[in-house]
């Protein structure tokens, strides 16, 4: 059983854009962890009214990381010039995570994140 994080891009289409089955059931026997910043991104790009009883439902099926201010401070740093990749890295390396699921070119050619992979599948 690994532990898989899912960036903000794979989560979106894990619970909104693409058959939520198909990806969940790929991920089937695997602890999955989202940032808390991947529900916000959702709930902001889609608008979504607050309190949102799909979304609670949602995100029950997947471990939610800490945004501490050590995270902060870290992502502040780099190792990308964008923030919200850099929360995303920084959280899955803080929960230990095997892989890092994203569909992020740039991300993606960094092949690894410390000790996590980075993958498209």
């Amino acid at each position: 059983m690994a532990k898989i994080f899912l960036d903000t891009n794979y989560f979106i289409d894990a619970i909104h854009r693409k058959p939520e089955e198909e990806i969940l059931a790929s991920l089937e026997n695997n602890i999955i962890y989202i940032s808390p910043l991947s529900v916000h991104i959702y709930c902001y790009i889609f608008k979504i009214n607050i309190q949102d009883v799909k979304v609670m439902a949602q995100i029950e099926k997947f471990q939610i990381t800490d945004f501490s201010e050590d995270i902060l401070t870290r992502a502040l740093i780099g190792p990308t010039a964008d923030f919200e990749d850099n929360v995303q890295l920084h959280s899955a390396a803080e929960a230990e995570c095997d892989t890092f699921l994203t569909k992020d070119k740039q991300l993606l050619d960094m092949k690894f994140f410390g000790k996590v992979k980075l993958g498209n599948n």
